[in-house]
């Protein structure tokens, strides 16, 4: 296997889990198993932008995009209840 070929399949690994993660942060419907979907997607952004050599864009959105957001994301949905709101 030479190294174009071996790039390819890494592309395609990677569109199906950006994919499949995309897919299931919408379906899901515990918040919290949503973030983490999110968090996976953000994750495959990464490795997709250190594989098309932009290391510096690929650490950014590993830090901002899986992890400062999603504890943001965590945090929102602790400090909230599903009670409802009556006036």
């Amino acid at each position: 296997m030479n190294f174009e070929n071996f790039f390819w399949i890494l592309q395609i690994f990677i569109a199906i889990g950006l994919v499949g993660s995309s897919i299931a942060a919408i379906r899901f419907k515990n918040l919290i198993a949503a973030v983490i979907a999110m968090a996976v997607f953000s994750l495959a952004l990464s490795v997709e932008f250190y594989v098309l050599q932009a290391p510096d864009v690929a650490i950014a959105e590993a830090g901002v995009g899986a992890g400062l957001t999603t504890a943001m994301y965590l945090l929102a949905i602790k400090n909230t209840t599903d009670e409802e709101v009556v006036e």
